[in-house]
């Protein structure tokens, strides 16, 4: 008897784990988030615009913590593959002596917080989620060490940040109440345009517990789209008809020159 009450459990354990996992589930907080803009345009006269991430967290019951958990959030995107090239002096002259390709480097990426992110996660879980500059995946190709790799991985987050296209914000998350979250990025006006996401996650102890993501399209209209199109689309055409203006340009001034000092 003891035998088969033990071989009925076996047969049901499957059941009741398949049922206990859905709640478990139901129980973690849920998290509600939006932006200020979906679609940001630049024009001719875009000098930057700041993005306003906010939204609510969800708790089951409707029971705040004693301890709210934390949240990050992250804008990125549009994901680009860059040769970059690191010159040398050699024998007086400035050389191109070294490059890496990066296969997947966002071209913006900024990073907010309600704590310090050394303070929120391990390296191993914040490497998974990329949450950091230091934990980018940036994809470089091979052919060269591992020293030299890093050196061009800094040299590429150093120069994306000092051209305000990466960014870290360790306290730029507010949590109010524990339930209401607002965090601000700036976005710089050489921002690249394309399909941006910005995701936002929810930490307690250690680990990522939700998250959530919206989308977000920058692109340029009037002229400037008209150009940009053109470039991309007709680069042929593009080509010519840039020469051609320089042309143009070069022989109208150059008249107007001899026929003022003739």
């Amino acid at each position: 008897m003891r035998r088969a009450r033990i071989i009925l459990l076996g047969l049901l354990a499957p059941l009741i784990l398949g049922q206990a996992q859905p709640r478990s589930r139901e129980a973690q907080p849920r998290l509600v988030p939006d932006v200020s803009q979906e679609h940001i345009e630049i024009r001719y006269s875009f000098t930057g615009a700041e993005l306003l991430l906010f939204g609510a967290i969800l708790y089951p019951g409707g029971q705040t913590p004693a301890r709210p958990p934390d949240i990050a959030v992250v804008v990125k995107g549009p994901l680009e593959r860059i040769v970059l090239r690191e010159k040398q002096r050699v024998a007086g002259i400035w050389m191109n002596v070294e490059r890496v390709r990066f296969r997947s480097a966002p071209a913006f990426y900024a990073v907010a917080s309600s704590r310090p992110l050394a303070q929120l996660l391990n390296e191993r879980t914040a490497s998974i989620y990329e949450l950091g500059l230091d934990n980018l995946q940036l994809s470089p190709g091979g052919g060269v060490s591992s020293e030299v790799m890093r050196r061009f991985e800094s040299g590429l987050i150093d120069l994306r940040r000092r051209n305000q296209l990466y960014a870290e914000y360790p306290s730029g998350v507010e949590i109010r109440q524990g339930v209401l979250y607002s965090a601000r990025i700036r976005i710089p006006a050489r921002v690249p345009v394309g399909n941006y996401t910005a995701e936002t996650f929810l930490i307690s102890n250690g680990r990522v517990i939700a998250g959530a993501a919206r989308d977000i399209r920058i692109e340029k209209l009037g002229f400037e789209g008209f150009v940009a199109n053109a470039a991309e689309h007709w680069s042929l055409t593009y080509g010519i008809v840039c020469v051609a203006l320089a042309l143009l340009l070069g022989w109208g001034a150059s008249a107007l020159f001899q026929r003022r000092y003739a």
